[in-house]
């Protein structure tokens, strides 16, 4: 479907704004994203969230040259889009088989820090995903793994126009516990995508830990209704009401349609009122 009939199917559900992926859009030209734009607000929604997949890692000095020039673009499609204060996702990168951790790490550490003044320019927040893999790419994300993440992180100390994008599916893919994650940096939660798995019959977190996250979605991983899956919400949203967390809570859901997603949506009004009153 086009980007402007999912816009108009919205419409029948309870949310409050629609986030946005910049594969969803056939043109970057102003007059066709100022109509994405001019839909989203007939539609009486926000978009409070540019999806965007930046490869930082890649060797080829002048393709990350052309990434960070994609990624200057799309800081600029953010802001028409959303505004001032929309968060604009980014990602590390690929895991190239022959891209050191030290090195990976220099080269988006570098990269974000000269996309933020033009972030900084447009009123626009620097979102970093724990990421898994983006469809297009070949491998799963520099920065899947805790670890590399949380070192990523603190190499990038900006807190006005850089934080976290969270999302606590991805670290359950990566083999890692989504709520010690988020204890290591709530304070930088800026967006969150509340997605939900669930084990295939017979399936164990152990078998899922021995792919590690490396040879594509496991089978034993399955996309589920938010708040029915091995997230704990209530652990998660605790935390983040104790670091008064302000942001948006974007639903990852659909797979097997809308009535699935109205029970996400239903699910995480429940927990804003329950944890944020």
């Amino acid at each position: 479907m086009t980007v402007f009939q999912w816009i108009e199917m919205a419409r029948s559900l309870d949310a409050d704004g629609l986030e946005m992926y910049d594969g969803f859009f056939t043109s970057f030209e102003t007059a066709y994203l100022d109509g994405v734009r001019e839909a989203i607000e007939a539609a009486d929604f926000v978009m409070p969230m540019l999806c965007c997949s930046p490869d930082f890692t890649t060797p080829d000095a002048e393709a990350r040259r052309r990434e960070l020039d994609r990624a200057i673009q799309r800081i600029e499609v953010a802001h028409r889009l959303g505004g001032r204060g929309t968060v604009c996702r980014v990602l590390s990168g690929q895991r190239y088989p022959d891209v050191s951790r030290r090195q990976g790490i220099e080269w988006v550490a570098r990269a974000i820090e000269q996309l933020l003044p033009i972030a900084q320019e447009h009123g626009i927040v620097l979102g970093l995903e724990n990421h898994y893999k983006d469809s297009f790419w070949k491998y799963p994300e520099f920065a899947q793994k805790q670890d590399v993440f949380l070192e990523l992180l603190a190499a990038i100390p900006d807190r006005e126009n850089f934080g976290v994008q969270f999302d606590p599916s991805n670290a359950i893919v990566a083999g890692d516990d989504p709520v010690e994650l988020l204890k290591h940096m709530a304070d930088r939660v800026v967006s969150m995508h509340a997605s939900d798995r669930y084990l295939a019959e017979g399936a164990t977190l152990d078998d899922l830990r021995q792919t590690d996250g490396t040879i594509g979605y496991s089978p034993n991983l399955r996309h589920g209704v938010t708040g029915k899956g091995l997230n704990d919400y209530d652990a998660i949203f605790r935390i983040l009401r104790d670091h008064n967390y302000g942001g948006w809570i974007s639903i990852e859901d659909g797979m097997n349609g809308m009535d699935e997603m109205a029970q996400s949506l239903a699910f995480l009004r429940r927990m804003v009122e329950k944890y944020f009153g």
